[in-house]
This record gives C-alpha cells, sequence and structure tokens, in this order.
C-alpha cells in the first residue's frame, strides 16, 4: 500500500510540473526553466530511490576508465554537472574535489552542505579556476545540459592540466529538449582534438533502464541500424603535454 501511495505521489508531482513548466513558459526564460526541470528530476529520484553514494560513482569514475583508487592520490579532481548526489564524496584522497553545476545553492535542500566535496555554483561556459588546473575533469550525463557547447569545450580544454584526463558519459543522438538542450552526434569526440589525446573510446546502445544500467550491460551501438535513436558515448581522453 505504501509503494502505491509513493507511485501515486510521484505521479501527480509529475503532472504538477508539467503543467506548471507550461504555464511559466510564457514567462520564464528557457535557462530557469530547465532548472526547474533538473530540480523536478532530483527531488523525484530522491523519491523513488533515496541518494546514495560512493559504492554507484566510483566504479564509473575509477575502474570504468581504467584507473584504481591511486591514480587519484593528491590530484585535483573536476566534476561538471554533479548533480546533488555526492559524485566525489568516495575521492578522499584527493587534494581538491569540485562539483560543478548552475543549481548548486539550490541543491541546499538535499544536504550537500553536509558533503566533504566542494559544489561552485555556475556552468560549464564558465568555469571559474586557473588554466590547468585540473588533473581528472568529468562530464557525466552533462554535456548536453550545457546552453553553449563550444564555449563548454574550450573551457573544459582550458582548465585541464597538461597529461591530465577528461573523462566523457553522455547520451546522444536526440532532439533538444529543456533539460538537454544541446544535441550532437559521435563526432563529439573531433570537438576535443587535437588538445586532447582519444585514449579510448566505447559506443553503446541505450535501453530503458538508463545510461549507468546501459553502460554495464555493454551491448555495443549497432551503426548498421539506421533508426534514429538514442546512443551513449564512453570516451577517455588525455590532455596533450
Amino acid at each position: 500500500m505504501k509503494a502505491l501511495l509513493l507511485k501515486l505521489y510521484i505521479f501527480v508531482l509529475r503532472v504538477y510540473y508539467r503543467m506548471l513548466t507550461i504555464i511559466l513558459s510564457f514567462f520564464l526564460e528557457p535557462s530557469k526553466i530547465k532548472g526547474r526541470y533538473e530540480l523536478k528530476f532530483w527531488r523525484i529520484l530522491k523519491l523513488r530511490k533515496g541518494f546514495y553514494f560512493t559504492s554507484q560513482f566510483e566504479y564509473f569514475y575509477t575502474t570504468h576508465f581504467g584507473f584504481d583508487r591511486d591514480c587519484f592520490d593528491g590530484k585535483r579532481i573536476l566534476d561538471i554537472g554533479c548533480g546533488p548526489m555526492g559524485s566525489l564524496e568516495w575521492a578522499d584522497m584527493a587534494s581538491e574535489r569540485v562539483g560543478l553545476d548552475p543549481l548548486a545553492n539550490a541543491y541546499k535542500e538535499f544536504g550537500v552542505d553536509n558533503q566533504k566535496m566542494r559544489y561552485v555554483t555556475t556552468g560549464a561556459e564558465q568555469i571559474p579556476f586557473p588554466n590547468n588546473h585540473f588533473d581528472f575533469v568529468y562530464s557525466f550525463n552533462s554535456l548536453d545540459h550545457v546552453d553553449d557547447l563550444e564555449k563548454s569545450v574550450k573551457e573544459i580544454i582550458r582548465v585541464t592540466a597538461p597529461g591530465g584526463h577528461f573523462l566523457l558519459l553522455s547520451n546522444l543522438n536526440h532532439k533538444p529538449t529543456h533539460c538537454e538542450p544541446t544535441s550532437y552526434s559521435w563526432d563529439i569526440v573531433e570537438r576535443f582534438l587535437p588538445t586532447f589525446e582519444l585514449v579510448d573510446e566505447k559506443q553503446y546502445e541505450q535501453s530503458e533502464r538508463g545510461m549507468y544500467d546501459s553502460i554495464r550491460a555493454e551491448v555495443p551501438y549497432d551503426h548498421d541500424d539506421k533508426s534514429l535513436r538514442y546512443g551513449i558515448i564512453s570516451a577517455k581522453f588525455v590532455k596533450r603535454l
């Protein structure tokens, strides 16, 4: 009975947010509408599953890209579009761990002030750190959320240290939406070349279970299937010295 009531509450919440967004679209600029959609997503996720840390994130930030924990000892880490779930809480060996998100201030309702990683409220288009500052820069399910892809790519390249890594996990091949206004395909990797070297690339089919479960399933993207559909790219770059 409790599970049924929760599902009903989430359904009503989705309808409420949808109607509210339609009404506000006549009065608010797109970036503010996007923020409301993002917060709705996190609130519903917290209701459905609660927030989970370390075990979910550490695998993708480390093992998936061929790193062990020792690789991060004393390093500076940046997570772009981090969300409120403590994506870098696992990295207690790093000298600096920063989560970048335009909604970081709003995430206080999710308890981010109790986390050990540092949250910075801004988008990827203007990263408030010096050139070559970070040893590891991550963009997980966030690059298609930016408002200006060209500026974001330039900033990612700028703040990554020579010999440092940029790690990308992203949906692609989708139409622009409120939350994901930027659309691109597999050629997204070319935007980071030649300043970065592409060390590894994997292309996956996306299932209904979402990006992370799809990556674990490891179903290669079928390029012979010409239907327009989501894909998932996993790319590991290193900045040339």
